[in-house]
């Protein structure tokens, strides 16, 4: 992955953090990596007494290459993979996890132009 993408990446996971915070979603984990399995989850926040493990999917606004809404680009391979992230997460956490009544995993797809503004949002509950 280029440092462009990864900046980007990252810029996005910023912007949707602070957007879930304004809507009442509190940010408890950001870019979580587990011993069982590769990869990373981008945000673990909490709704009320529900867990939710947020996939957060960035491009630039204009490209040409890519899905038409960005939350696309989360397809049965990659949600394989965070529920496998997630379930690794959970054994791990267990101690400390208080009493979720819900698991969800949410997708954020934002369209950022070349200065670094949203000009497109979705948030996906209960995406998959």
């Amino acid at each position: 992955m280029t440092r462009a993408r990864q900046d980007l990446g990252r810029r996005g996971e910023e912007i949707a953090a602070a957007w879930l915070g304004e809507r009442g979603l509190r940010v408890v984990a950001r870019n979580v990596r587990t011993v069982g399995v590769r990869g990373e989850i981008d945000l673990i926040a909490t709704e009320g007494r529900a867990l939710v493990f947020v996939e957060v999917k960035t491009l630039r606004y204009g490209a040409l290459a890519g899905p038409e809404v960005p939350a696309l680009a989360v397809g049965p391979r990659k949600q394989a993979k965070l529920r496998s992230l997630a379930l690794a997460w959970l054994r791990e956490n267990r101690a400390r996890l208080g009493g979720f009544a819900e698991l969800r995993f949410d997708v954020v797809g934002l369209r950022l132009d070349d200065a670094g503004r949203v000009r497109e949002r979705d948030h996906l509950r209960a995406a998959f």
